[in-house]
């Protein structure tokens, strides 16, 4: 293979070898594709005065409605008076609704409100366009691959809460 890589498959043994260089050169695509991936949002971000930490809140309150703050402290691995600065924010806008938990009174429950779900609908059809076309034009066994190489960097507990975000149970 021309980039340094030996074949590998089911059962062999052979590892992947890349240079320094090589690596060098995936970190740097992948400083410019964040910057790529993030580019639309922000600029949808910048009109209403808001920043990325809202969208990480926005998305994942998105995807696992009704989760705790706790939970979401966890997710986004931030400090709780940041969080409580972005809520605070998103809840009085209008955009985040946050209830007294049913299990536990003292736990708080964060929901979108329609206003919530429609900004989260433009910062996430930003996002799905580009990884689309960036997957059309990488090809089909391009998508499988770099989900496993972003899995695999993923931090042990990190990964637990993406399984558990895809399953939908955060």
């Amino acid at each position: 293979m021309s980039d340094g890589a030996t074949p590998s498959g089911p059962g062999s043994e052979t590892l992947l070898f890349l240079t320094d260089e090589q690596l060098r050169k995936g970190i740097e695509a992948m400083f410019f594709a964040y910057r790529g991936f993030t580019a639309d949002p922000d600029r949808i971000l910048e009109e209403q005065g808001y920043g990325r930490a809202h969208h990480r809140a926005v998305h994942f309150i998105h995807r696992c409605q009704g989760t705790t703050v706790n939970n979401l402290l966890s997710i986004l691995g931030v400090t709780k008076q940041s969080l409580n600065r972005v809520l605070r924010t998103l809840i009085d806008d209008g955009l985040v609704e946050s209830r007294v938990g049913l299990r536990d009174k003292r736990e708080r429950n964060l929901y979108l409100t329609e206003k919530g779900a429609n900004l989260e609908r433009k910062l996430s059809d930003a996002q799905r366009e580009r990884m689309r076309a960036a997957f059309r034009a990488a090809g089909p066994e391009a998508v499988s691959g770099f989900r496993q190489v972003l899995e695999a960097m993923m931090d042990p507990e990190l990964r637990r809460h993406y399984q558990a975000v895809r399953e939908g149970m955060s």
